[in-house]
């Protein structure tokens, strides 16, 4: 028996968003101690097999933790150590924010999902900043940077600029959130106008490589609009997707009528059509979120054109060696297919 199968009951009984937290600060805790020295030996899976370029960074291997795990970037180095080819860190805003009240996050265990309107809860983009630029992270971080609360959309260009400049220096890549469905103006910002005017205003401060995080709600003229922006534009990628506020047929926990975000197995399929779509019309590396909890789910996700997939939902339900796990289960994938190469089976199902 695992001994995440041991611990996952006691996490079960507190509320979730203890429970992550206890976590959290257990990771914190072990950072730069033998105990992360010995996860590595666990749970890191070297193959040249499992490299990926994409954006300017190499990664070596291609399964990431997405934003909301790792909010202020308090521990990357434990996630490293878990295995993981990358971290995406945030979402941050200009100042610190508290988030919406609690509680905000909800387990939907009879459907492996979670429902979250935390609300950007972050300790502000200069605390992010200055603990990544002091942190020396062994593989690519990105940053989630997001719309502080109380900006309207005239002053969203401005905003994003001010939290870019006080985490450039940390970061390995900047990923735009316009699409949190928890908190307040964001819908205001999935038009072409408005979208154009905060990716000019990052463009002008150099930001770079840069990318957009779409959410899954929005209506395909909608998404197609975003990504001729990102030809356009010259972004460096795409995230898709967010969590989603739709609430689709089947879900049996009594949690699933909880306002916010819905994330997790209910929404892998969605996810992964909605990586196709983006995949099929664009032509820069696609990170692929929704749903991952398992190699084989990675892989339908590489397949429909994700170079890097994210999850988070997945290791609150398949603890620690999922990253492991995922790896050893792609290579295998990739051998029984007859790829030479996570990049060879990108895209193969377009």
């Amino acid at each position: 028996m695992r001994l995440y199968d041991i611990a996952k009951p006691v996490l079960f009984s507190l509320p979730a968003e203890t429970a992550h937290s206890a976590v959290h600060g257990l990771l914190e805790t072990a950072q730069g101690t033998p105990v992360t020295t010995a996860m590595a030996r666990r749970y890191t899976v070297s193959d040249d097999r499992l490299a990926v370029s994409a954006f300017g960074q190499s990664f070596d291997n291609p399964v990431g933790v997405a934003a909301g795990f790792d909010k202020n970037a308090t521990i990357p180095n434990a996630l490293a150590s878990m295995g993981f080819g990358f971290v995406e860190v945030g979402g941050v805003t200009a100042e610190p924010q508290t988030g919406n009240a609690r509680p905000r996050m909800f387990r939907l265990r009879e459907d492996g999902g979670l429902i979250n309107r935390m609300g950007l809860n972050n300790e502000g983009a200069a605390a992010v900043g200055e603990r990544l630029a002091a942190t020396d992270v062994p593989f690519p971080v990105g940053v989630n940077i997001a719309k502080s609360e109380h900006v309207g959309t005239d002053a969203a260009p401005a905003d994003y600029r001010e939290t870019y400049e006080q985490v450039a220096e940390g970061g390995d890549f900047f990923v735009v959130n316009v699409s949190c469905p928890n908190s307040q103006g964001f819908e205001e910002l999935q038009n072409r106008a408005a979208l154009t005017a905060i990716f000019e205003e990052l463009r002008d401060a150099g930001a770079s490589p840069l990318l957009v995080k779409l959410s899954p709600d929005l209506p395909d003229p909608a998404v197609e609009d975003t990504l001729e922006l990102v030809t356009e534009l010259d972004l460096d990628g795409v995230v898709a997707t967010n969590t989603t506020t739709d609430r689709p047929e089947g879900l049996r926990s009594p949690n699933a009528s909880e306002a916010g975000g819905l994330s997790g197995k209910p929404i892998e399929d969605r996810a992964t059509r909605m990586v196709r779509f983006v995949a099929e019309r664009v032509d820069v590396p696609v990170i692929g979120v929704g749903g991952v909890s398992s190699a084989e789910g990675a892989y339908r996700k590489i397949r429909a054109g994700a170079s890097l997939v994210q999850l988070y939902t997945g290791l609150v339900y398949e603890g620690p060696s999922l990253a492991r796990d995922s790896n050893e289960g792609l290579l295998e994938l990739l051998e029984r297919d007859g790829f030479d190469s996570v990049e060879d089976a990108v895209g193969v199902d377009l």
